[in-house]
């Protein structure tokens, strides 16, 4: 019937056993812990309380004894007194112990002893009374009979305290009692568990180590190497971790390779089109800046003219330094660093892109401090070409009526010391999640005529400062493009 039984579900029945030995091992614990707590606490709250007001209840009791007899031999009303205060202590105590009452043979002994008291303290008064009276051989008469009654209320009190006292010794015995059929149970569990895992073993060792065992010797024997170890499941585990690592190293370098010729493809893309750029832009370009220099020399032009002027003539020079980037991607650019303020430089893209803005009819706005940024060393003409690339990415990711608030400051950073920091904050459409991660890639872009290389150069470039670009953007909300530079001198000169 067993071995009809899968492996699987031979283990699942055994560990399911244990687990439940010990949850039901567990279970009764707590509950027998209850248990005992329980007894201990009736214990102490009340038959050991029980038993002290027992003792008080005698205890005031015998107090009481002498104090008529004082009052016979000197007649000092004080040993009355202290009698009537004697009295109500023993009746505080009664009513006390009356209040602990835990079976009906205390509830009678405290009957008793309460009405023998009463006729008891009633003679007494009546001793007192002759005394009082002058009557000293008849109140001497009865005070002999009224000591008899006293005996016997204080034998009561004895039998109440004693009564008690073995109700303590009963709740002992229980609770050991209760405590060794815990110990009891707590053993048999733990031979239960015990040979519970003995079985588990035999299956474990028969059944699953003996086919590993045969496993790994074939795979030994094909290998052709011996077993380095007689842990059969180590040696296994090492021979697919062997296998693991292989396939893995053998993909890496899979990808690696396709990612080489990926970019190998790319570059040259980028040498052919950089060479038709070169033969086509280039030269007229060049003729056009040429002309508009002896423009700018012999034309006196004034006010908007000259605007206009001084516009043309800094786009051109812009245009053929994106020329001279797109040409010198694939190779590191070369930075001219000098000492230049940031927020200057803000300011003159700003100026540069004034009429292109215009035309997107975008509202932008510069949040500083009331002090500039502070000086910095860096090439100012690759940093306006970051900007630059920015601010149009997002003039032309929101279209006409969008707004963009640059950012500036200059906070502390834990580890990378004081930073300059210049946020371009647009509420454009945002960037798709699944994109974020790609798009300062070169040649990824999602316009239809775009190269993909504007991020990846504004990348470049400030990472040859030192610094870095960060991205956040969430889908509907607009994007966030961060420019990072340290304070510190660039390193690539």
């Amino acid at each position: 019937m067993w071995e009809r039984i899968p492996l699987r579900t031979r283990i699942y029945i055994i560990l399911t056993a244990l687990v439940m030995i010990s949850l039901i091992g567990g279970v009764v614990t707590v509950w027998y812990t209850y248990r005992l707590e329980g007894l201990l606490t009736q214990v102490i709250d009340r038959h050991v309380a029980a038993y002290q007001a027992a003792e008080a209840l005698e205890t005031a009791l015998v107090n009481q004894k002498g104090f008529v007899s004082y009052y016979f031999l000197d007649g000092d009303p004080d040993w009355l007194r202290q009698l009537g205060k004697y009295r109500q202590v023993f009746e505080e105590r009664l009513e006390e112990s009356r209040t602990l009452i835990n079976s009906q043979r205390q509830k009678e002994i405290i009957d008793r002893i309460e009405s023998r008291y009463r006729d008891y303290t009633a003679a007494k008064d009546r001793v007192i009374a002759l005394y009082k009276a002058g009557n000293r051989e008849q109140g001497s008469r009865l005070h002999r009979e009224v000591r008899e009654s006293f005996f016997e209320i204080l034998d009561l009190c004895r039998r109440y305290k004693s009564l008690n006292t073995q109700r303590i010794a009963e709740a002992r015995s229980h609770s050991y009692s209760e405590a060794s059929r815990l110990r009891m149970i707590a053993v048999t569990g733990m031979f239960t568990a015990f040979f519970l895992g003995l079985l588990l073993a035999f299956v474990l060792a028969h059944q699953i180590l003996g086919p590993v065992r045969r496993l790994a010797a074939e795979a030994g024997r094909e290998g052709g190497d011996p077993l380095p170890s007689r842990d059969e499941v180590q040696n296994l585990s090492r021979s697919v971790r062997g296998l693991i690592e292989e396939y893995d190293h053998t993909h890496s370098e899979l990808e690696k390779s396709r990612e080489t010729l990926l970019q190998a493809e790319k570059m040259v893309l980028v040498g052919k089109l950089a060479a038709g750029v070169a033969h086509s832009i280039r030269n007229p370009l060049t003729s056009v800046s040429m002309r508009l220099f002896s423009l700018g020399r012999t034309l006196q032009l004034e006010g908007p003219q000259k605007e206009d002027f001084d516009v043309i003539a800094e786009e051109t020079r812009h245009i053929d330094t994106i020329v001279q980037n797109f040409l010198e991607f694939s190779r590191r650019p070369k930075l001219r660093p000098q000492l230049v303020n940031p927020s200057d430089l803000v300011d003159m893209t700003l100026q540069l892109l004034h009429h292109r803005l215009k035309s997107y009819e975008v509202d932008i706005r510069v949040e500083r401090d009331v002090t500039p940024l502070p000086l910095i060393h860096a090439d100012p003409e690759q940093l306006k070409e970051v900007l630059v690339n920015l601010i149009v990415n997002a003039c032309e990711a929101m279209g006409r009526g969008g707004a963009i608030v640059i950012r500036e400051d200059a906070p502390e950073q834990p580890k990378a010391g004081r930073i300059v920091r210049i946020r371009v904050v647009d509420n454009g459409p945002g960037i798709p999640e699944a994109l974020q991660d790609r798009i300062l890639q070169p040649f990824f872009t999602t316009k239809d005529e775009g190269t993909g290389l504007g991020l990846s150069i504004a990348t470049r470039i400030l990472e040859e400062h030192g610094g870095f670009l960060g991205v956040e953007s969430k889908e509907g909300e607009g994007t966030t493009f961060t420019v990072i530079l340290p304070l510190g001198d660039i390193i690539h000169e």
